[in-house]
């Protein structure tokens, strides 16, 4: 099943796994953390975007194949996982 979302294809199929993110920024710092954290940190840090990622590659093999759909905000990205759940 082909999910097509910002301009891209994602076979559904071939994902091992599949979760949200922020992406934040923290003293200079930019990476991406769990939305837990960014909710439990939300007075140091700056939220920047949220991120679905889809990861491609197996398990056990270091991650090269990510596909990340961003969304400026937290409802937005709710939504997009509320429509990839339908493929599911």
């Amino acid at each position: 099943m082909i999910y097509k979302a910002q301009n891209k294809e994602i076979d559904l199929e071939k994902i091992t796994r599949l979760y949200p993110a922020a992406t934040v920024n923290a003293a200079g710092e930019r990476a991406q953390v769990s939305l837990e954290w960014a909710d439990m940190k939300a007075d140091v840090i700056e939220i920047e975007s949220y991120v679905l990622v889809f990861d491609i590659d197996p398990l056990e093999e270091v991650l090269k194949n990510r596909i990340e759909l961003v969304y400026e905000t937290k409802e937005a990205l709710i939504v997009a996982m509320n429509d990839v759940a339908k493929y599911l």
